[in-house]
């Protein structure tokens, strides 16, 4: 073998050396460097993971609010929708009320309307039989006053 390394011009004891420094340095940098890169490497899969396992819950978090809140909208809805009925009946009582209650003094004022027509017929009446006995008696008197004169 000293022939093999003769042969290429390689010195044993260079080469011993070499692999030495090359150990040394290979546990150098796998302490000051390797072994630091992992760990940041290992931090950084961490923060990712966390990143990505918040992400996660926002979305499900978003997911149950936009659920909520269309929730919400519909029971908003449907109480709109009951109010609206509501007032819908509502009115519609208010109406019935206010066209019976119209009615109602309409046919007072019809009642009132008759009273005073018939009240307006009895006294004309009354005015006539007034005006027929005084013409009677003018007339009585007239011929007792004609006969008398006659006579």
């Amino acid at each position: 073998m000293s022939q093999l390394f003769a042969a290429f011009g390689i010195d044993w004891r260079l080469l011993l050396i070499q692999a030495l420094n090359f150990g040394l340095l290979l546990v150098v940098l796998s302490y000051y460097l390797y072994k630091p890169i992992l760990k940041i490497i290992d931090e950084r899969r961490e923060k990712i993971a966390e990143g990505v396992r918040t992400a996660e819950a926002a979305a499900r978090r978003l997911a149950e609010a936009k659920e909520e809140g269309d929730k919400q909208i519909g029971e908003a809805a449907r109480e709109a929708q009951s109010l609206v009925a509501q007032a819908r009946a509502s009115a519609e009582e208010r109406k019935t009320g206010i066209i019976a209650e119209a009615e109602a003094r309409a046919h007072a004022m019809l009642k009132d309307a008759e009273a005073r027509i018939a009240e307006g017929e009895r006294q004309a009446f009354q005015k006539s039989e007034r005006d027929i006995a005084k013409a009677a008696m003018l007339a009585a008197e007239k011929i007792l006053r004609e006969h008398a004169a006659a006579k």
